[in-house]
């Protein structure tokens, strides 16, 4: 009688569980990735062309643009089927962001505007905000040594 412990049924579902398409998966990520850092690049140019903007200064209207493009996505569910496609291609830039803090607020929103939706999209909201920071001040103490002692 054989004895079923984790590393037997460990071995007995990876007969079944289907091989992953890596090659696949890492281009269509890459072409939607792309695809959204283009969308990005049109916006920036049409904030320089249209409104006057800087180089400089067209990156902020441009990523609230492409933040507010994917909240309403998500909202509408386009953007979830993205993500399913595309994989990491969708999460990876600004856009894949706003997609979790948007899809955590529609998630909760039947549970009311204060205790629903900003409490648990913040939850979310907050723990990259802190990473962002701490992460920002760690390289910039490096560069900072750096450029003292070089």
């Amino acid at each position: 009688m054989n004895v079923i412990t984790k590393e037997n049924y460990a071995k007995e579902i990876k007969k079944y569980q289907p091989k992953p398409k890596l090659f696949k998966n890492c281009l269509k990520a890459f072409i939607v990735g792309g695809l959204i850092c283009v969308v990005g690049q049109a916006l920036s140019v049409m904030y320089i062309e249209l409104f006057g903007f800087t180089e400089k200064s067209a990156g902020n209207p441009t990523v609230t643009t492409l933040i507010l493009i994917s909240a309403l996505l998500t909202g509408f569910g386009v953007y979830d089927r993205l993500g399913q496609f595309a994989g990491a291609g969708s999460a990876v830039p600004v856009t894949g962001f706003a997609n979790s803090i948007t899809s955590a607020a529609l998630e909760h929103k039947s549970e009311g505007i204060v205790l629903g939706v900003a409490t648990n999209m913040f939850k979310l909201a907050g723990s990259v905000i802190v990473f962002g920071t701490i992460s920002a001040y760690l390289v910039g103490m490096i560069r900072y040594l750096v450029q003292q002692f070089l």
